[in-house]
């Protein structure tokens, strides 16, 4: 049997004592929202694996937001990887901070610089953006080290001292500087 919250609990034992699978009366006597052979309820409140409690376990998954992101970026990179940011004309999303300001943001040149990483040209990747492509290996593996803790169940948050968090924001402020004044 199952307590209310999900979790496993002995037979006549926890907080289900008294109560019907419907909320009403004692656990004595058929139920009223059984299939007729009285082996529990049909609906997902019996603990099984269907239905809208299953989906907010799995959601709830500590691998379950790495892994979404993981399939996001191969989704992301398939489609990228047959569409040439250098070419106009591309379906591709565009840089809010560049549209609204016209200059280049810290990250502006990531899309193509991840093209041409797919591709195996390494100079035009350094051209697009210097800093990210110096980053990016680290992303990934901050990425990969989350997701190898949620799959073996545990949640993973990377934080940054106060220190390091400005150093980053320096960074990226004295990056944006240099390359829209060079």
């Amino acid at each position: 049997m199952r307590s209310s919250a999900g979790d496993e609990t002995p037979s006549g034992a926890g907080s289900d004592h008294g109560r019907r699978g419907d909320g009403a009366g004692s656990d004595h006597g058929p139920r009223s929202d059984t299939d007729g052979s009285d082996h529990g309820p049909r609906s997902d409140t019996d603990g099984s694996d269907h239905g809208p409690r299953a989906v907010l376990r799995v959601l709830r998954h500590p691998a379950a937001a790495p892994l979404a992101l993981l399939a996001a970026g191969a989704a992301g990179a398939a489609y990228l990887y047959g569409t040439n940011p250098h070419e106009p004309g591309q379906w591709l999303p565009r840089c809010p901070f560049r549209l609204a300001t016209g200059l280049l943001c810290p990250a502006c040149g990531g899309t193509r610089m991840v093209y041409d990483l797919m591709h195996g040209d390494i100079t035009a990747a350094w051209a697009d953006n210097r800093l990210l492509l110096l980053v990016a290996p680290f992303a990934l593996a901050l990425l990969g080290k989350w997701a190898f803790e949620g799959l073996r169940g545990h949640r993973w948050r990377f934080r940054l001292s106060g220190r390091a968090q400005v150093l980053v924001l320096t960074t990226a402020v004295a990056w944006t500087v240099v390359r829209n004044t060079v």
